[in-house]
């Protein structure tokens, strides 16, 4: 290292000494005033600096070579130096870890005893705090285990105890509560008895034709006792003159003039085929669609010949309506032959009879009532006009005889102007007249009492 120190510094002073003699001779051939002077000195320098750039290359090889070994030789030794440096400090650095490693390791045995001897400490009294804790919670468990049993023997009694007093009384209520609807079981067995026996008694009434017709007759009386008057409606009337077929009920029609005139009738026949409707409704609660239309057709026959036999019996205009009217006592039955289509609008048409159940047969006879006292009102409106008429007549009479008291009291008014006059007249004659006092008029002129009416 030094060695290379050195060689730099000779260069540098060699070629510091280049660079001066190069100067110098420079500012001499500047110096020179003449120009061949000058050329001639320039060539001249021309060759000295080609030779001393021919010198400085040289002397720059043999430095560059001293240079090198130089630099070689001062490596080799600084490598040399470096290697033995460093296995030096290998070895040194390999004796202290030795050294720290076994001090560690007597330090890590010093503190596993240590440790040991702790842990042995720890756990010996680990041991005893656990069979003190141990011996604790085997008293604390013996006291609770007792104290449990002798409150669960208290529960259990008290449990016992009410469940017993709870079990009598539920017991006692169920048996009084089944013994009540067993008596309720035995009324209702009892009603239903009676009920059946009823439905019985009713089943053997609309068994009999006579009976059926009755049922129905008993419930157009019904309707027309509801809503139309005494004097408004007949049973079995003789609708037709000179036949002896008398019709259930016949409405009174209003609207003939006169009192000898016969009376115009709606005639009302109930009509109940019962049969064929009971066989209607087993077939539809068997759901047999064939045997239910079948018996639909039977009930339109018998409709069909019931209506055909009012008309042919009881319909005779003027003498009655041109209609008559055929009421079935029940509404599923209405409803059955309201079903079939064009069953009323052909009976209506062709027979002159309107199918009617107990709401619509009500409708049409609160209708017929009110038209009746619509009738009766227009009436009466007569009646009132006359009587109207005969008041203006007698009005005017009134008038009259309310005039001739006019007069006379007009008269009495100026008769009794005329005694004012006289008064007053009579009066200031008296002025001058001294008056008496009243004891003394009274003895002069007595009162002269009132004479009994004649």
């Amino acid at each position: 290292m030094t060695t290379f120190v050195v060689t730099a510094g000779l260069l540098a002073s060699i070629a510091g000494g280049a660079v001066l003699l190069l100067a110098l001779i420079v500012a001499v051939g500047i110096a020179a005033t003449s120009r061949r002077a000058r050329a001639a000195y320039a060539d001249t320098l021309r060759a000295e600096l080609a030779a001393l750039e021919a010198r400085l290359r040289n002397d720059d090889e043999r430095l560059e070579r001293e240079l090198r070994q130089a630099i070689d030789s001062t490596a080799s030794a600084s490598r040399l130096e470096l290697g033995a440096r460093l296995n030096e400090l290998q070895s040194a650095q390999a004796m202290q870890v030795t050294q720290a490693i076994g001090v560690q390791n007597e330090q890590i045995n010093a503190y596993g005893r240590l440790m040991q001897q702790q842990l042995g400490d720890v756990s010996a009294a680990v041991q005893r705090n656990l069979a003190d804790l141990r011996l604790t919670l085997e008293q604390r468990l013996l006291a609770l285990q007792q104290g449990n049993d002798q409150r669960l023997e208290q529960i259990r009694a008290t449990v016992e105890e009410k469940l017993q007093t709870t079990l009598e009384t539920r017991l006692g209520e169920s048996f009084r509560l089944v013994s009540d609807r067993l008596e309720q079981v035995h009324k209702g067995l009892g009603e239903m008895q009676s009920l059946a026996a009823g439905v019985g008694d009713l089943k053997r009434v609309l068994s009999n034709v006579k009976s059926r017709g009755n049922f129905g007759e008993v419930q157009l009386a019904g309707l027309l006792e509801q809503v139309m008057l005494p004097d408004q409606y007949e049973a079995n009337v003789a609708t037709r003159p000179g036949s002896s077929e008398r019709v259930d009920f016949a409405v009174r029609m209003p609207g003939r003039g006169g009192a000898g005139d016969r009376a115009l009738w709606l005639p009302l026949d109930a009509k109940f085929p019962v049969e064929d409707y009971e066989r209607l409704l087993a077939a539809q609660e068997l759901a047999d669609r064939a045997a239910a239309d079948e018996c639909a057709r039977a009930i339109e026959r018998a409709v069909r010949v019931q209506a055909r036999s009012i008309r042919d019996k009881y319909i005779e205009p003027p003498h009655t309506t041109d209609f008559a009217i055929l009421f079935l006592p029940t509404e599923g039955l209405f409803a059955e032959v309201l079903r079939r289509p064009g069953l009323v609008e052909a009976l209506n048409r062709d027979e002159r009879v309107v199918i009617a159940g107990p709401t619509t047969l009500f409708a049409m006879l609160n209708a017929l009532q009110m038209g009746f006292r619509t009738l009766a009102i227009e009436q009466r409106s007569a009646e009132v006009w006359q009587v109207l008429g005969a008041v203006k007549t007698e009005f005017g009479k009134f008038g009259d005889v309310l005039q001739a008291v006019k007069r006379q009291l007009q008269s009495a008014s100026n008769s009794i102007d005329s005694a004012e006059t006289r008064t007053r007249q009579m009066a200031r004659k008296l002025r001058d007249v001294e008056a008496l006092s009243a004891e003394h008029a009274a003895e002069l002129l007595p009162p002269v009492p009132d004479e009994p009416d004649g």
